[in-house]
């Protein structure tokens, strides 16, 4: 007996996710091994860094794991509400991962926070002032569309700007690490700006999740292996 495809997928996804959880633990976890000999030096950015991708498992944890638990509890579209407390606790939780970057940003490259940072603070309130209004519907199965545009839009800018931050002065120092963190971060929008405007129209678009959180997986592997496990700095 075959099994039904929107079954097949939920199985699918659902594997994926408690896949894409055991390693961004498993990655944080060895982050927080190897940073008891990081150089003292380079010991608040490691630091830093480690907090950033700590964030992002922890929210995932609520969005992917809840989904998780949800699937063996009578299946997404049953379990509404409790996908809305993970969306919202990744939703929190990312935003903080890129304004842990900013710093990690002025710690790599002895930079200084200026205007254009600032900026990028403010934008990170607003966005989870907006976060918290009513009319994101958490509970909701099918996000209001424009109230979907008006918590992402923030976000956007938010991790562009990073990107071009971490990618203009990678490029500049010959940094490979952060060059390809800069990377994969645009590679992850790549993926996720698709969804945010078009999945309510075309629901197969969810699946472009799936290579944006690999991207982010990358992005995690990339700064273990370039501040944590040799060289802080890959020439």
């Amino acid at each position: 007996m075959f099994l039904g495809g929107e079954l097949m997928k939920d199985i699918m996804e659902t594997a994926f996710n408690v896949l894409y959880l055991v390693i961004i633990w498993g990655i944080v976890l060895k982050m927080m091994v190897k940073i008891k000999g990081i150089n003292s030096k380079e010991q608040t950015l490691a630091n830093t860094i480690l907090w950033a991708f700590a964030f992002l498992a922890i929210g995932d944890t609520g969005h992917v794991g809840f989904r998780v638990v949800a699937f063996f509890k009578g299946g997404l579209a049953a379990n509404s509400a409790l996908l809305g407390v993970g969306k919202l606790a990744t939703a929190i939780t990312i935003t903080i991962f890129y304004v842990l970057l900013i710093k990690v940003w002025k710690l790599r490259f002895n930079e200084k926070y200026n205007s254009f940072t600032w900026f990028l603070f403010a934008v990170a309130i607003i966005r989870i002032v907006i976060l918290f209004l009513p009319g994101n519907e958490w509970s909701s199965e099918i996000a209001p569309f424009n109230w979907t545009l008006y918590r992402n839009i923030p976000l956007m800018i938010l991790g562009l700007s990073v990107a071009y931050l971490i990618l203009n002065n990678a490029i500049k120092a010959k940094d490979k690490t952060f060059k390809w963190i800069g990377i994969m971060i645009l590679i992850s929008y790549g993926f996720y700006i698709p969804v945010i405007l078009f999945v309510n129209a075309i629901p197969a678009l969810g699946m472009l999740m799936i290579p944006k959180t690999i991207a982010y997986l990358a992005a995690a592997f990339i700064a273990y292996n370039g501040v944590f496990k040799g060289s802080s700095r890959i020439n």
